[in-house]
């Protein structure tokens, strides 16, 4: 009786391995599709870094200001900040479906979804401050960057809070 008893466990084996390969086919979509945005932010970065110095140095009747030329840096490092976010992201994503052993700096290991939640949080955070700081460095008009900042300082706030509820070993 014992050999009977063991067979419906037996039988739903080659299920669970067909649906487990099959969610990790589908989720090499995500992290393919993801890492292509990220090499596409990189390289419309390095494209907006060329029309930066091409302003700053060879067009001489289209030069920014000393403000533009602030917020043009800012704008640069944000769209990197921002393609490395995206570059976790897909990166974790790789981690937790296919290889978890990839040789990265302790920073970048992600074992869990918490672990990429909490990365992505992370950056997304930083990505938020630069980006007000580059407002904040050019703003010339009123005092309406303060309702800009509060925003910004209470998404922080309720990102810090969510990332001290997360259980990351």
């Amino acid at each position: 009786m014992s050999g009977t008893e063991n067979r419906p466990a037996d039988a739903a084996q080659p299920f669970s391995t067909a649906l487990g390969t099959g969610v990790r086919l589908v989720m090499l979509v995500p992290v393919v599709a993801i890492q292509l945005a990220a090499v596409a932010l990189i390289v419309y970065g390095a494209i907006e870094t060329w029309h930066f110095v091409d302003a700053l140095f060879f067009n001489t009747e289209h030069a920014p200001s000393h403000d533009g030329i602030l917020l043009l840096a800012i704008e640069i490092v944000d769209l990197f900040l921002l393609a490395t976010v995206v570059q976790v992201v897909s990166l974790g994503l790789y981690q937790l479906y296919f290889h978890q052993d990839l040789k990265l700096p302790p920073w970048l290991k992600i074992t869990t979804l918490d672990d990429l939640k909490s990365k992505l949080v992370g950056v997304v955070i930083t990505v938020m401050s630069v980006y007000f700081l580059g407002r904040a460095l050019t703003w010339t008009v009123g005092a309406d960057i303060a309702y800009l900042g509060v925003a910004v300082a209470l998404v922080i706030v309720a990102l810090t809070y969510f990332l001290s509820k997360i259980d990351t070993h």
